[in-house]
């Protein structure tokens, strides 16, 4: 069993990564992703499906061509291939994210390599 404090993980050094992945499995992968007020998400689509669980903060999310607003509290689902990113943040984004399969296992066969 692994049991993980979210207080702690914020805690970790990123070097200034947005993202810092605390879990990996064959089937999933677990991520804190964090935005400050006012930043840009730079993101690219993923080839694995992924859940957002807004933990703390307020934005925008823009999945393909609809647009919403999160706060903590929210989940936002988003399919593998499918453009997003969250916009407009009024107040730094805490994100659970969780990827199935783990984040980039996909990745090779969908560019031939």
């Amino acid at each position: 069993m692994q049991v993980f404090d979210m207080r702690e993980i914020a805690r970790l050094e990123t070097d200034g990564r947005p993202y810092l992945e605390f879990l990996r499995v064959p089937d999933l992968s677990v991520g804190l992703y964090m935005l400050p007020a006012g930043g840009e998400d730079r993101q690219s689509p993923h080839t694995e499906d992924e859940v957002y669980y807004v933990l703390a903060g307020r934005s925008r999310v823009r999945v393909g061509d609809e647009v919403g607003d999160v706060a903590a509290g929210s989940v936002v689902f988003v399919a593998a291939h499918v453009p997003h990113r969250f916009e407009d943040i009024s107040e730094a984004l805490s994100l659970l994210v969780v990827f199935g399969p783990a984040e980039g296992s996909r990745w090779s066969s969908a560019t031939g390599s």
